[in-house]
């Protein structure tokens, strides 16, 4: 009953490279289901036509991860229903520019024992991407899985040089995208949405008066993980960093933005908790910070650091000043957590949460455009006055 894997990928790549490659072609998802029979559990992706795509696991916690070309997805990730076997949950979206990754949450762990696609059959228009799993035991599964990406060494970033007189580099961080869409409202709001439409807002502030240049670390629906985001802005020699975010609370009564800047031990509870489940964005898209090295990592006692703290916190009171007459804000406006996107060693970086997506008032404030104005124009006039005051510092 059960198909060899390695024979059944084999057999959908020589049928994927018949066909016109993915990304000349439009497939659509159009159905996401799932079902369990003989102790085992199928999951069933409905195409519009063949793809080829890889399939492989991941530990902490267990994952069946299936990364495939660009598609047009046509459902929504979920919770299967209860009883469905292996499966607890299941989401998708962009992970690269040009590929998209299926992440399947699973309740043990479990062998992928099959994976093929079906063609068209019968009264089924559709093609059918099956991916069929069994339980297995831990040493069993963490023996196959993955830890992440593959390994490979990476060239140190070495920061672009200012040119003297060049116009100062202003990187903004949409925070989420793709397959980690980040908090949903109630009005399914995505913070990954309302993250880029800020960004953008912003950027076109800033544009507008010439004086700066402005880098985003995305630009559409597109998965980055946490570390390359700083690594766009250090190869950019980015001279600010503004991490954008929206916040989601169990009390729906809470409202309004704050700033963080990085300290070792959050300012409160809230900011530490904050602080874990941003920094747990690269396993949501199916890749485990943790077993990172380098400058995201162990960088405070270094004290290049420490300086570049000092500024991040200068530039942070002048954004609150100016935030507060636009944006209602949160008590203690300026607060302090472990994001890890704010690790870069020599940028200033701060990063706003631009309100509650839980709370149904923010919410509306943040899908509109209007109030996307008004935050672009206080932080680019705080971004103003602290580079006014780097400028005049660096002459006396």
């Amino acid at each position: 009953m059960w198909r060899n894997l390695s024979l059944t990928l084999f057999a959908a790549a020589i049928l994927a490279a018949a066909l016109p490659a993915a990304g000349e072609t439009s497939v659509r998802a159009t159905a996401v289901r799932v079902g369990s029979y003989n102790n085992a559990t199928r999951f069933v992706v409905e195409l519009s036509g063949v793809v080829r795509f890889k399939v492989f696991t991941l530990a902490n916690p267990y994952r069946v991860i299936i990364d495939l070309p660009r598609l047009d997805w046509r459902t929504r990730s979920g919770r299967p229903r209860r009883r469905s076997g292996l499966i607890s949950a299941f989401r998708y979206g962009a992970f690269t520019r040009g590929s998209n990754r299926i992440v399947i949450d699973v309740r043990r762990p479990v062998a992928v024992v099959s994976a093929f696609v079906l063609p068209p059959r019968g009264r089924t228009r559709t093609h059918r991407l099956v991916v069929d799993l069994k339980p297995t035991t831990r040493a069993a599964f963490l023996k196959r899985a993955r830890k992440g990406r593959p390994s490979r060494k990476r060239k140190p970033v070495i920061r672009k040089p200012r040119r003297r007189n060049a116009r100062p580099v202003i990187v903004l961080d949409p925070g989420h995208g793709g397959i980690d869409p980040g908090a949903i409202g109630s009005r399914r709001t995505k913070e990954k949405d309302v993250t880029l439409r800020v960004a953008r807002a912003l950027r076109r502030r800033l544009l507008a008066g010439r004086r700066y240049r402005v880098v985003l670390t995305r630009n559409s629906d597109v998965f980055i993980r946490l570390r390359d985001r700083i690594r766009i802005a250090r190869r950019a020699g980015g001279d600010l960093f503004i991490s954008l975010h929206a916040d989601s609370i169990n009390i729906k009564e809470f409202r309004g933005a704050s700033v963080y800047t990085l300290s070792e031990r959050a300012s409160d509870k809230e900011a530490a908790a904050l602080a874990r489940k941003e920094n747990k964005a690269d396993i949501i898209g199916g890749i485990d910070l943790r077993g990172e090295s380098g400058e995201v990592r162990n960088i405070l006692i270094d004290l290049a650091q420490r300086e570049t703290m000092n500024h991040s916190v200068r530039f942070a009171r002048l954004l609150v000043g100016t935030m507060r007459r636009r944006v209602r804000m949160v008590g203690r406006s300026h607060r302090f957590a472990g994001f890890a996107v704010l690790k870069a060693p020599d940028i200033p970086s701060v990063l706003i949460e631009l309100g509650y997506l839980s709370n149904r008032a923010d919410e509306s404030l943040l899908r509109s455009s209007r109030h996307h104005a008004n935050v672009a124009k206080a932080v680019a006039k705080a971004i103003d006055r602290y580079i006014a005051l780097r400028v005049r510092n660096s002459r006396s």
